[in-house]
């Protein structure tokens, strides 16, 4: 393809502020058949880990936020029953957003990814800057790096392939729309055609929710499109390297 895409940066921790961890072991369920853990089962670690430092550090208020983009890099793998930790902290902040880098390390796991998440209200559901105490805890960690939330990836050509896909029920999250986590199973679908993967670098960048149903993933070189039933953008997908 010809359109450059700029991959979301991963930050080295700033040594400064607060940081988050929880310990996690991949199950039977969460592992393909040579144990390698798969990518939406790391994507589900991302947003507990996350939900929990927040529950943690402001004792459940300013608990919704909404992921606008993820990217995964793995240089290697969590193995099915390894024992896994995942530490998080901020790294960047916006007016109504902030920016969450969390590294997964095990015995042999070293997997580093950051996510843009969208602070939203919980009862008016629109996105509103977090409160002077989210900010008070948080912001040290991003040592003033600034962040901004603008969509990066671009749209579908008109000749891009496309394939079917389709969303289950079980997907749904209490947000009433298919989890962020799901997505990353599209990726793995792939995955599946070729040899296990030992390294992975890749990208989401999250737009219209998605409901249960028929889907289209559209593919052009690295890109993939998801469309849902009603013709809406669901979700891009980079993939930037898989070896």
């Amino acid at each position: 393809m010809g359109v450059a895409v700029e991959l979301s940066e991963i930050v080295a921790p700033s040594g400064r502020g607060r940081t988050f961890e929880l310990t996690y072991r991949g199950g039977l369920a969460d592992a393909t058949p040579s144990g390698r853990v798969r990518l939406d089962v790391i994507a589900g670690w991302l947003q507990d880990v996350a939900r929990a430092d927040v529950d943690d550090a402001l004792q459940g208020e300013e608990w919704l936020w909404v992921v606008r983009r993820t990217r995964i890099r793995v240089e290697a793998f969590p193995r099915w029953g390894e024992l896994c930790t995942a530490r998080t902290w901020c790294s960047g902040t916006g007016l109504m957003w902030a920016e969450r880098r969390t590294s997964i390390t095990g015995e042999t796991a070293r997997v580093d990814t950051v996510g843009l998440w969208v602070r939203i209200d919980e009862e008016r559901g629109r996105p509103v800057p977090p409160g002077e105490r989210c900010v008070a805890i948080y912001e040290e960690s991003a040592n003033g790096r600034r962040v901004k939330a603008r969509l990066r990836h671009p749209g579908p050509p008109p000749d891009a392939a496309g394939g079917t896909w389709r969303f289950r029920a079980s997907e749904l999250d209490m947000a009433d729309h298919v989890n962020n986590s799901a997505y990353w199973a599209i990726v793995e679908e792939e995955l599946a055609d070729g040899a296990e993967p030992a390294r992975f670098d890749g990208e989401i960048e999250f737009r219209a929710g998605a409901q249960p149903g028929d889907a289209t993933v559209l593919t052009d070189g690295r890109l993939r499109w998801v469309r849902g039933a009603d013709g809406e953008l669901s979700a891009s997908v980079l993939l930037a390297g898989v070896s």
